[in-house]
C-alpha cells in the first residue's frame, strides 16, 4: 500500500476505509471485516459515528497484528473542552479495544476545540496517540491553531473530491506542513459523480470506472482518501487504483471539474453551526444510551 509520511515521520496509508453513516453495530462490524479481508488497513471512524466498538471488534477478530492497522477516530463537539476530551479519548480507546490510536482528530472547528486539542497534545506526548490533527478546518482556522497550539496538526481531514478540490486550502496546509485527507471523495454521488462524462471517458482508456478515476486523481496528488461502501465488490474496486497512472492531460482535464464549493454545506454558514449544535445534543443522549 502506498503511503505518505506525516510531519512527525509517522507513515499513513493513502487509501483507507471510512465508516460514516454505518451506525448499526452488527452491520458496521461486517463491513469493516470485509474491508480488512480486501486489504484495507487504514480504518477511519469517529465518536459521532457511534460505531467505534464495531470497528474494534472487527479488527480484533481479524487476528491481524494491531501494528498492521492505522486506526483513526475523532473527538466530537459534545466532548470538547480539556477534561471532557480526555475522558472521551479513554472511552474511544476502550471501545476500539486498543491501547493507542494512530491518529485522532478534533472533528469540527466549533466550541472549545482548543481545550480538546490540548488533550490530544497530552496524549500525543504520552505516546497514546501517534499523530494528531483536525477535521473541517478552513484555512483561517488551520492557521490559527497551527500558530497558537503547542503542536502543529499533522492532518486536516476536509471535504475533497473532483468538484471541490480545495486548491486554496491546500496552499495553507502546505505552508504549515499539514497533510490533507479527503472525506467524501465521491461527493456521495452528488452532481452525478458516478456518471460524470469526463471521469467516465478517462476511465474507458484504462478500463476503470468513474469512481476509480476520481480516487486515482486524489491519490496521485498524495491526498489520503477514505471511501465508504457497504458492498464488498465496491471495496475491491476502490482498492484497485494503484495499477494505472493518469496522464498529465487527464489530470488537467479533471482539474477543470472543480466548482470551488462544497457539495454539502459551508462551515461559514451559521445554519451549519446550528445543525452541528443540535446534533451534539442528540449525540450526548445517544452516547449515554450506548454506554
Amino acid at each position: 500500500m502506498k503511503a505518505v509520511t506525516l510531519s512527525n515521520q509517522v507513515t499513513m496509508p493513502l487509501l483507507g476505509f471510512g465508516v460514516y453513516q454505518v451506525p448499526d453495530l452488527a452491520e458496521c462490524e461486517r463491513v469493516v471485516s470485509d474491508a480488512i479481508a480486501v486489504g484495507y488497513r487504514l480504518i477511519d471512524t469517529a465518536q459521532a459515528y457511534l460505531n467505534e466498538e464495531a470497528v474494534g471488534n472487527a479488527i480484533r477478530k481479524s487476528g491481524i497484528d494491531r501494528q498492521e492497522f492505522f486506526i483513526t477516530s475523532k473527538i466530537w463537539v459534545s466532548n470538547f473542552g480539556y477534561e471532557k476530551a480526555k475522558a472521551s479519548i479513554e472511552k474511544s480507546l476502550a471501545r476500539l479495544q486498543t491501547d493507542y490510536l494512530d491518529l485522532m482528530l478534533v472533528h469540527q472547528p466549533f466550541g472549545d476545540y482548543y481545550g480538546a486539542y490540548r488533550a490530544l497534545e497530552e496524549y500525543y506526548k504520552a505516546g497514546k496517540i501517534k499523530a494528531i490533527g483536525v477535521s473541517n478546518f478552513s484555512p483561517d482556522r488551520l492557521a490559527d491553531i497551527s500558530l497558537f497550539a503547542e503542536i502543529t496538526p499533522m492532518v486536516n481531514q476536509v471535504e475533497t473530491h473532483v468538484f471541490h478540490q480545495q486548491l486554496k486550502a491546500r496552499e495553507t496546509m502546505k505552508k504549515y506542513d499539514v497533510q490533507i485527507e479527503s472525506w467524501g471523495p465521491f461527493a456521495e454521488g452528488r452532481s452525478d459523480f458516478f456518471s460524470n462524462e469526463t471521469l467516465t471517458k478517462i476511465g474507458q482508456k484504462y478500463g476503470k470506472s468513474a469512481a476509480q478515476v476520481g480516487l486515482r486523481y486524489l491519490i496521485q496528488q498524495d491526498i489520503i482518501v477514505i471511501p465508504k461502501t457497504v458492498h464488498k465488490e465496491r471495496m475491491e474496486q476502490n482498492f484497485a487504483v494503484f495499477d494505472f497512472q493518469l496522464s498529465d492531460e487527464d489530470m488537467a482535464e479533471i482539474l477543470l471539474l472543480d466548482q470551488e464549493q462544497s457539495q454539502f454545506f459551508s462551515h461559514f454558514d451559521p445554519e451549519t453551526v446550528e445543525r452541528i449544535a443540535n446534533y451534539s445534543a442528540q449525540y450526548s443522549a445517544l452516547e449515554v444510551e450506548q454506554g
